[in-house]
């Protein structure tokens, strides 16, 4: 087959898609502004792995940890059939692709989907439509994603460069958590002790805890580069429950893009990156010839058990003599720093391109309002109650407790029957308080729903979240399916609309957004993708205990404003 080659570019694109070997043999066709469909087999299946002293048995796709990169351009048609040959229930969510038309191939267990039941398997079909950058994909059910994660990668269409200096060579960093335990059971005993998680094993980046972890001195990940070169690095959090700081020893950073967004560029000696984003970063080998230890850590404003021991991985400059005994050690922010997150978020600026242009609506016709938070509930009679004062750990939005149905909403909206849901979620929380200040405990109870927000097909939506002391402030990385948004604000305390300083010319282009602990963030978006679509918590256990909600956009007037009917292979409940 001819492959036509007509920039470097392309040239590197296809030695990636060698390197990996994740795109099969019928992919590598001539790439031009054409779309491309790209076909993809992912197996879900058991793989023996020993880290952290211990052997056991992990569920992969394909056998990798992390899984395969899906690489493709702005345009493409990707097709993943994903087959389940383990004992779990599997979904597969592809994270801050926006569905565009496409909701049913979004992924969430039983929300626009019933699971991947064991020995079944479904064809996923969607369109990279006007998105570019970096991505990724994993499991949506229980606590899968841990280790069913991957990397997607989208190139811009042929002859449409970068807003930078085309790099050297591009790597990928996936910065994940790892427990040696059965993750599903570890959420299954979590929530029935109506406590909190066990903190992670190990951070890891790229699978790989690093050395300073029992068993661990040869499993690191090492990145070598040559000197005076530059590197885009594609970073990648698919961890759980923690949010972490990366850095790397000696050498700054300069950011480049978010979530699939350009962004103006700016220097860095760290960055903050929380569970649900990407960062694309552009690395400069400028320092001496030797070895850099890059790392990540945790941040967590909580007052909550977690593991402060860093991943490390290895810069390793090529000619090098220096042993590993004497490798550059590196500096992390203090897992408590919220001052530099809220630094590095207040640098974050859209750059506009000729072919991605900002968009902010300017005018809202919906205008919302929600609390986020942890709450605390009574404990019920012979429950285990491991929460303080006796209680049992929930969370919400609104003060309403998400509860999870048997039959996916989207296929009882779309059929409009057998209703799994009620279309009432507030726009505003029940009750007004200090949302920031001291809280008695009997407030911080919740009620529990499956109830979703319906909205108009292309109206304009303001969105403020605002986190809660309910039981602990903290940072929550909030992500919404099927759309990017425009963070127009964040500040810290309570909202207050008339001294809060909005952005509505070039804010970040986002589809996670971290609420600061103790604050508030502030999003627009135009509603103009129907279907239904989740919006969660990215720290996991909090989704377990109900930080979640939906939203349903209703199908325009036009016959091009109707989502399609469902696939045939539709997984049943």
């Amino acid at each position: 087959m001819t492959i036509s080659l007509k920039d470097s570019r392309n040239i590197q694109y296809l030695i990636l898609v060698n390197l990996i070997g994740s795109i099969i043999v019928s992919e590598l066709a001539s790439i031009s502004n054409a779309s491309t469909t790209r076909y993809y087999d992912f197996k879900v299946e058991y793989k023996s792995i020993t880290k952290l002293c211990k052997s056991r048995k992990i569920v992969t796709v394909n056998g990798q940890y992390p899984g395969p990169t899906i690489y493709a351009q702005e345009g493409d048609r990707i097709i993943v059939k994903v087959s389940n040959g383990v004992g779990y229930n599997v979904t597969i969510h592809w994270h801050g692709v926006r569905q565009h038309f496409s909701c049913w191939f979004d992924g969430p267990a039983y929300i626009t989907q019933c699971p991947i039941q064991s020995g079944k398997s479904f064809t996923y079909e969607f369109t990279l439509y006007q998105q570019k950058g970096t991505l990724f994909w994993h499991a949506h059910i229980s606590w899968l994603r841990a280790t069913v994660h991957g990397a997607i990668v989208i190139y811009p269409m042929t002859g449409v460069p970068y807003p930078f200096a085309f790099p050297y060579e591009e790597h990928v960093l996936i910065i994940g958590e790892y427990w040696n335990s059965d993750v599903e059971a570890l959420e299954r005993r979590t929530l029935a002790s109506g406590g909190g998680p066990p903190p992670s094993q190990a951070y890891t980046i790229n699978g790989h805890p690093g050395p300073l972890y029992n068993c661990s001195s040869t499993d690191v990940f090492v990145l070598n580069v040559k000197h005076g070169k530059t590197y885009l690095l594609r970073i990648i959090n698919a961890g759980m429950n923690i949010e972490n700081f990366f850095a790397i020893a000696d050498h700054n950073l300069t950011v480049v893009a978010v979530d699939g967004s350009y962004t103006k560029p700016f220097r860095t000696s760290s960055l903050i990156i929380t569970p649900g984003q990407t960062t694309d970063v552009l690395l400069t080998a400028s320092h001496s010839i030797k070895k850099y230890y890059m790392g990540v850590g945790p941040y967590t404003p909580a007052n909550i058990p977690f593991n402060n021991v860093p991943a490390l991985a290895i810069l390793n400059y090529e000619g090098s003599s220096s042993p590993f005994t004497t490798i550059a050690m590196l500096s992390l922010p203090r897992a408590n720093d919220s001052m530099t997150l809220l630094k590095f978020t207040g640098k974050l600026r859209t750059l506009p391109t000729p072919d991605s242009i900002i968009n902010v609506p300017q005018t809202i016709d919906r205008n919302l309002f929600f609390t986020v938070g942890l709450n605390q509930e009574a404990c019920g009679k012979g429950q285990i109650c491991k929460a303080p004062n006796h209680t049992r750990f929930s969370a919400s939005m609104n003060n309403i407790t998400f509860q999870r149905p048997s039959l996916a909403i989207l296929q009882s909206y779309y059929y409009s029957s057998n209703r799994s849901y009620s279309p009432d979620f507030p726009d505003n929380p029940p009750h007004a308080f200090d949302y920031t200040g001291t809280t008695q405990l009997h407030a911080a109870q919740s009620s529990i729903g499956t109830r979703v927000s319906v909205l108009s097909f292309n109206s304009k939506v303001q969105l403020v979240l605002q986190d809660t002391s309910l039981t602990s402030v903290e940072n929550h990385p909030i992500h919404l399916h099927g759309y990017s948004f425009y963070v127009v604000g964040f500040g810290l305390g309570n909202f207050n609309p008339s001294t809060a300083k909005f952005n509505l010319v070039d804010p970040p282009f986002r589809n996670t957004i971290g609420v600061p602990a103790g604050g508030w963030a502030a999003i627009r978006f135009t509603a103009n993708n129907p279907g239904v679509w989740f919006m969660h918590c990215h720290l996991e256990i909090h989704t377990s205990w109900g930080l979640s909600m939906a939203f349903i956009v209703k199908n325009g007037d036009k016959h091009t404003e109707v989502l399609p009917g469902p696939p045939a292979d539709l997984p049943k409940c």
